[in-house]
């Protein structure tokens, strides 16, 4: 049997730690509570007990804890008894480095696992006044498995939105991860869960906690805030950080810093405070590895002798923690005695059933993931297995049945086989997992995109051929908030009747959206010409406090990789508002852009632009005349859409008119074309694209918007104008 559990071991040498809890509200930076040159604190655990302990309530309550921990403490609490705590890391990410992988997460829980556990080969090496002193906690953390309501998961949800950096109130996060993660919408008890949250910003700091305590024993919020650069050794993790987690569940589990009650190491009158464990010497703490450190004359009832600071302890600010003393052990387990602040509930055979928390894995999902759905013609993508929590079997099935194949020695039979792409079009996935006795299937329709070939310059999208944008090959629409997303609007346009709208009005603040072409073939620019990209735009603020963004990227590897190269934001977007849903109505609500600065390492056969939207609850935006060309910048559409072979006999009538006009000609062969119309000042009144067949075609082009009087129109490969009255 295969366990989709993953623990990669990695040896660390430092953390950093915790800090205030929910509600909190921004605070000025303490210098004195981080590294020199580092703009996180350690902690500001103590400084919210303080704060908390301002309210009559919660102090009585916390009091009454007290006692009960003292009590706990006295009794023979039993080695030999290992207590298992169901954990669920929640992930609240904003679509950033935030959201870390599956990996990282076990990564981070074999780090914690291994330090409880005394694990840790540098135990064997902390400073002689130590030896043989570093505890084995006998406490394990084990992933639930089971959600509140007995569905299965991975002991990992995810939430998407923007309060992963709005750290300020805890109480909002916690919220965001309740009423928005893929697993379970609702309440995941602090006495039943350890519940870390995972967080792009947490309020200035790197984690926090809080000690046990009756006020929040089955809250959600009992449990941990950590930022993702704290979590384990790997990903956006470090070893300098890793052990972030074991200093946090310290602190969850009822132990002070070692230098007593406060978040600020080096403060002298710590050595008249204590951190209530005989065997860690009274110090004033360290923010730096000073071995050596005697800060205070640490002579009591258990070290009868002036002892060195416990410098590698995990509740030290060293960088170089490694151990917890039997005192601190002793102190933990009695916490998980009392059963008023949620902690004895947690390793209880019940709970431990009930949360899925016992390593009897079965199968009760397949799932997999690629690391990439979007590719050029030839690419392969590499699909990775993500069923939980045992599988033993796999079949993949791909449809359509033909122009793909299995790539590297993988089979339809591999857990993560690798498929090589070779025709355009929208392919479905379907896995089919087993654990031997249950199946599962995963499918996923329209799921991977092979772009068509590479279009050829001069580039020219007008959006006017299309109904929707939803499953195109060559548009990419992208839309992770899973609302309102790039469309076609067929009542308005700049050169034609449609063109690209995102529908923004009335969306909620962070949404990000975008618009992904197909390649284009550069590499016929030489790397000294110039290649000019235009659009326009059409925009309109809903407040004058708005400032939204539309920022255009550029791809030279068909969007492995992506340049920033044309930002618009605010009153450079447009300063004009609309209090209402707005969309333009004539010329001059269109703005044209020229971007000279696609240079020459993108002058390749698979070039790709993306246009973003990030909003700020503002309104509608609209694309059109995306136009791509080489040369300089030009007003006027740089056409010529496949570099047509030619047309012949080309017959335009009635000629004058009062309705539509009729073009007739012969093509040499079936490929795209522009018809463009002008009026006698050469201004682009409307400009369309035709699908031309090889022989005899007649395009109709209706003239009931024009005014009376004189206009030309042209086709994409024919430079001579013809020309025709409206009267």
């Amino acid at each position: 049997m295969i366990i989709k559990k993953i623990f990669l071991s990695a040896i660390s040498i430092s953390f950093m730690a915790t800090s205030p809890l929910l509600g909190q509200k921004s605070r000025p930076f303490d210098p004195t509570n981080a590294r020199e040159g580092e703009k996180v604190e350690y902690c500001h655990q103590h400084k919210k007990m303080a704060e908390l302990m301002q309210n009559p309530e919660f102090a009585a309550m916390y009091e009454q804890d007290k006692i009960a921990f003292e009590k706990a403490k006295n009794k023979a609490v039993p080695k030999g008894v290992v207590y298992k705590i169901p954990i669920v890391f929640h992930v609240l990410h904003n679509n950033g480095v935030e959201n870390i992988s599956d990996e990282q997460i076990y990564n981070a829980l074999d780090i914690l696992n291994r330090d409880f556990r005394k694990l840790n080969a540098d135990t064997a090496t902390v400073q002689s006044d130590f030896v043989g002193m570093p505890s084995d906690v006998e406490v394990e953390f084990v992933l639930a498995t089971k959600a509140p309501n007995g569905t299965c998961f991975k002991g990992i949800t995810r939430t998407s939105s923007p309060l992963s950096y709005q750290g300020d109130d805890g109480n909002a996060q916690v919220s965001a991860i309740r009423n928005g993660n893929d697993v379970y919408q609702q309440t995941w008890p602090g006495n039943k869960y350890l519940n870390v949250f995972i967080c792009g910003e947490i309020g200035g700091a790197a984690g926090y906690t809080t000690n046990p305590s009756t006020w929040s024993a089955s809250s959600m919020t009992n449990g941990i805030w950590i930022l993702h650069n704290y979590v384990g050794a790997i990903g956006t993790g470090s070893t300098g950080a890793s052990r972030a987690l074991t200093h946090e569940v310290g602190h969850w589990l009822n132990l002070d810093h070692t230098w007593g009650p406060n978040n600020n190491p080096g403060n002298a009158a710590s050595c008249s405070s204590d951190d209530d464990v005989e065997d860690t010497p009274n110090c004033i703490g360290v923010t730096a590895c000073l071995l050596n450190a005697n800060t205070c004359n640490s002579v009591n009832a258990y070290w009868n002798y002036d002892v060195r600071d416990n410098v590698e302890n995990y509740m030290d600010y060293s960088y170089c923690s490694k151990m917890y003393t039997p005192g601190q052990t002793a102190r933990m387990r009695a916490a998980l005695q009392v059963t008023t602040t949620g902690r004895f509930n947690l390793w209880q055979t019940a709970n431990l059933t009930a949360t899925g928390a016992t390593n009897n894995f079965y199968l009760c999902k397949a799932q997999f993931t690629t690391d990439r759905t979007t590719i050029c013609i030839g690419d392969s993508i590499q699909f990775l297995d993500d069923t939980y929590n045992a599988v033993t079997g796999w079949n993949w099935e791909i449809t359509p049945a033909t122009g793909w194949s299995f790539a590297n020695g993988s089979s339809a039979t591999s857990q993560n086989p690798t498929i090589n792409f070779i025709q355009t079009g929208l392919y479905t996935i379907k896995l089919t997992a087993t654990d031997g006795s249950t199946t599962d299937d995963e499918i996923k329709t329209n799921y991977i995109r092979v772009l068509p070939e590479s279009a050829v310059l001069p580039y020219w999208e007008g959006f006017e051929s299309y109904s929707t944008l939803a499953n195109l090959t060559n548009w990419e629409v992208v839309n992770p908030s899973n609302n309102n997303a790039w469309t076609i609007e067929n009542t308005t346009g700049h050169s034609g009747a449609q063109c690209a709208k995102l529908m923004n009005f009335g969306q909620a603040v962070g949404n990000v959206d975008e618009l992904i072409s197909a390649p284009i073939d550069l590499s016929v620019i030489p790397s000294t010409g110039t290649v000019t990209l235009s659009f326009r735009y059409a925009y309109r603020k809903r407040t004058t406090a708005d400032y939204e963004y539309l920022k255009v990227f550029v791809s030279g590897d068909c969007g492995t990789e992506w340049a920033q190269r044309k930002t618009l934001g605010g009153n450079q977007l447009s300063s004009l508002t609309s209090t209402t849903t707005w969309k333009p109505t004539q010329q001059s609500d269109w703005v044209t852009v020229h971007m000279i600065n696609v240079t020459n390492l993108y002058f390749t056969p698979n070039f790709k632009m993306k246009f973003r939207f990030e909003a700020d609850g503002g309104n509608n935006i609209y694309l059109d005349d995306i136009n791509l060309y080489a040369g300089a910048p030009s007003d006027n559409l740089v056409l010529g859409v496949n570099d047509l072979t030619g047309i012949n006999n080309v017959e335009l009538y009635p000629n004058p008119t009062e309705g539509d006009v009729h073009i007739k000609y012969s093509a040499n062969q079936s490929e795209k074309m522009i018809v463009q119309i002008t009026d006698i000042t050469g201004k682009v009144v409307s400009t369309s694209q035709v699908a031309s067949k090889e022989g005899s075609n007649l395009i109709i082009v209706p003239t009931d918007g024009l005014s009376s009087g004189t206009y030309f129109v042209k086709l994409s490969n024919n430079s001579k104008a013809l020309k025709f009255v409206v009267k």
